[in-house]
């Protein structure tokens, strides 16, 4: 049924929280694949677990899915040929199938209830037996007694008649390479539970079949199920797709990444202040490479050069230092234009406004030459630019006037008071070198080292000692304001 001139992959995430870094990974690797291929990227909801499935959760995943740019061809809000695209909505396609396992005799009805299952397994362990999964007691029923047990009503679980004699499962795993495993420890897995739902191991391989999936790139986490899922598709007689099984990744502690390392959700990232861009560029280095050294990989290099072989089966390491790194390169290559638009809200945290960001863009632009060098990630931007945005007044960061305004013999007031004057003199243009350069002759005017010249300014108008290029701010606000702001800081500290 594999249509194998076109790849076709897929991400299939359950609808239970958030799309988590993990998953992100695998759906980027999925995502890249088949780009690199010319192939279909599906999208599909496996919702099956009523509990804990909900459409809210869905809608995150879509925005995750959205924000990070990763494109599907087919699935939820797109459509597609194969469709419908969540599980709850195919359950027709798993009833046919149980079906045709019915007809071929690969299955069996399995009467035997929780509690006889359980009963089974806590004597095995107290007679220090290892315990070996289901018995196959109701292997061996007749049909006659089977279907009797089925017209009244008995409660029962559909199973897998593994063969008999089966040699070991075996396939070639894109990352894994040759994998074998014996079939003999293999029990008569549940295909469909007694309320008529599929057990996770038969759904997938039903959609994955019918989606025409050739390859199947996941966790690693799943290896355990591939042999399992091989028994269905042989009893199904459907072709195996290839397999791919990435490492796990880790904390920089070595150990499975979770809450305790820190954010582990798309969202949590994005709400952060990292670009999509940056965190798709990362994830995908998380146990691939294209070359072993370069770091930058932008997304159409990703989507041209991707490839299984250059998969290691190594576990990934999560640096949030690297991806920090990463993030502060694509901020500083992105331009003003586009980062105008990304930071929109942090600059409205910053205390800018939508509505004078789309009157001023090219003034917001200027600012991204303030600070581009400076960030690592956007939630920085209100630390670095609130000053911007404060007109007259001035927020006085209290370490910088102790050490910078009132600190014995600095003459600080002395430096306000004639930079005011240079700042008042309107026969200068209001730009950033005639500024700075008529304030930087004040150095021999009064004899004074620039440092204890430009710190006095740099707090009058930026609050702190610390700040984005002085004078390329001034230039961005307004005279009237700079001078306000010298005049509430002489009053203030001196």
């Amino acid at each position: 049924m594999t249509n194998t001139n076109e790849v076709r992959v897929r991400f299939a995430p359950s609808p239970t929280g958030m799309l988590h870094i993990g998953g992100a990974r695998t759906a980027i690797d999925n995502w890249a694949f088949a780009r690199a291929n010319g192939g279909k990227f599906i999208l599909r909801i496996e919702d099956t677990d009523p509990t804990r499935s909900t459409e809210e959760n869905t809608q995150i995943i879509l925005r995750a899915m959205r924000w990070l740019g990763l494109d599907w061809d087919e699935g939820p809000e797109v459509g597609g040929e194969y469709g419908p695209y969540t599980q709850m909505q195919r359950m027709d396609t798993y009833t046919a199938a149980l079906e045709t396992l019915k007809k071929r005799g690969a299955v069996y009805p399995c009467f035997c209830t929780k509690e006889e299952l359980d009963a089974k397994r806590a004597a095995a362990e107290q007679s220090g037996e290892k315990y070996t999964g289901y018995d196959r007691s109701c292997r061996n029923l007749s049909a006659e007694e089977a279907q009797a047990r089925i017209d009244a009503g008995e409660e029962h679980v559909w199973r897998l008649k593994v063969p008999e004699n089966h040699g070991p499962i075996e396939f070639d795993d894109a990352v894994y390479g040759h994998m074998s495993f014996p079939a003999d420890v293999m029990d008569d897995m549940i295909l469909v539970r007694s309320d008529g739902s599929p057990t996770y191991n038969f759904a997938v391989v039903c959609d994955d079949t019918n989606m025409r999936i050739t390859h199947v790139i996941r966790g690693d986490d799943h290896l355990s199920n591939t042999p399992r899922q091989i028994l269905i598709y042989e009893a199904l007689g459907f072709p195996v797709p290839t397999f791919a099984h990435l490492s796990m990744i880790l904390g920089a502690d070595g150990k499975k990444l979770s809450k305790r390392h820190g954010a582990t959700s798309v969202e949590e990232y994005r709400d952060r202040g990292y670009l999509p861009d940056a965190l798709v560029n990362f994830l995908a280095l998380l146990g691939w490479s294209l070359d072993g050294e370069t770091t930058i990989i932008p997304r159409d290099v990703l989507a041209r050069e991707f490839s299984l072989d250059r998969i290691t089966k190594k576990d990934a390491v999560f640096d949030e230092t690297k991806l920090d790194w990463m993030n502060g390169q694509y901020i500083k290559d992105m331009g003003a234009d586009a980062w105008v638009q990304a930071a929109r809200p942090w600059l409205i945290e910053a205390g800018a406004t939508e509505e004078d960001i789309d009157a001023r863009p090219e003034w917001y632009a200027k600012l991204y030459p303030l600070v581009a060098e400076r960030l690592v990630r956007m939630d920085e931007i209100p630390g670095k630019l609130a000053y911007m945005f404060w007109g007259p007044k001035v927020e006085l960061d209290e370490k910088s006037v102790a050490k910078v305004l009132q600190k014995e013999g600095a003459r600080a007031e002395e430096a306000l008071r004639a930079a005011r004057q240079i700042i008042a003199d309107e026969s200068i243009p209001w730009e950033c070198d005639p500024l700075q350069d008529a304030v930087r002759a004040l150095t021999e005017t009064l004899d004074m080292k620039a440092k204890f010249l430009f710190q006095p300014i740099r707090v009058a108008v930026c609050g702190n000692m610390v700040s984005p290029p002085l004078f390329e701010s001034i230039e961005l606000l307004t005279r009237e304001d700079v001078l306000a702001r010298f005049d509430a800081t002489l009053a203030a500290a001196f």
